[in-house]
């Protein structure tokens, strides 16, 4: 036995020595480790470490790191996407329509708890509702087929007003805007009443539709949506279009339109 533990480099005593389990063996540090990331749970371990170490603990900063991983204190913690600082702007009102669109997205869940999202866009001119995405997941390439589908219809506006969401941000739909002609014009982080014509919208749309009903499956939220969709249009009056709905407004300014062009 003694041949052996020379052999490895212990001695005979550590080899019969009974090992600790690792509560008890650095009881002292996690509990030290503990006190301070109560009061302190942003210090990362030098800091940690320096702190310990002035009220008097002389642990070896391999000890405390060891146990600091084991507590696992050592996961990176996630950080706020830091986003380019944006211009304060007025609420730019358009004349005409396909100047300046809206859009954002919103949540809801199925009666059985799973998670959908809406992408909804309108035309800020007349408060048009243009299309309502459904879908459990929609992504940056997503919502291009959304604006294709779009612009066969009726054309694509000069600016699209929208939130900082990693969907707006994706590489994907920011070339396909610019190649298309689009400019998006991103609102301020933390501004909501910058895009207000979409958050009015989103207001609605929850109250009329996903706050009122308990849906089964995705294909009965798009068929309700959809028929809201067309009242929405054509038959609710809105106070800022003095009481007419969107198609009335936008047929009293193709009317006009037409009038002053011919005179």
């Amino acid at each position: 036995m003694q041949q052996s533990c020379s052999c490895v480099g212990i001695s005979r005593a550590a080899f019969y020595r009974v090992p600790k389990p690792a509560t008890e063996r650095d009881g002292h540090v996690i509990e030290a480790l503990n006190k301070l990331m109560e009061r302190h749970p942003r210090w990362g371990f030098w800091k940690s470490f320096k702190a310990l170490r002035r009220t008097g603990h002389i642990w070896n900063h391999k000890r405390v790191y060891r146990v600091y991983c084991d507590l696992r204190l050592n996961l990176k913690r996630r950080a706020k996407k830091r986003l380019p600082k944006r211009i304060k702007r007025p609420l730019w009102v358009p004349q005409q329509p396909n100047q300046v669109w809206s859009a954002d997205f919103m949540s809801d869940t199925l009666y059985c708890g799973k998670t959908f999202r809406t992408f909804n866009v309108i035309d800020d001119f007349n408060r048009e509702c243009l299309a309502i995405e459904i879908d459990t997941s929609i992504t940056g390439r997503r919502l291009i087929r959304v604006f294709e589908r779009l612009r066969q219809e009726r054309g694509l506006p000069h600016v699209l007003r929208t939130d900082n969401g990693p969907e707006f941000l994706s590489g994907d739909f920011v070339a396909w805007a610019e190649a298309a002609g689009m400019m998006i014009h991103y609102i301020q982080p933390g501004e909501p009443n910058q895009n207000a014509y979409i958050e009015r919208f989103n207001r609605t749309y929850r109250e009329e539709i996903l706050s009122l009903y308990v849906f089964q499956s995705l294909s009965e939220v798009r068929e309700i949506t959809y028929w809201w969709m067309n009242d929405y249009n054509e038959l609710r009056p809105h106070d800022a279009l003095g009481d007419l709905t969107p198609a009335d407004y936008m047929t009293r300014y193709t009317r006009n339109s037409t009038y002053e062009m011919s005179t």
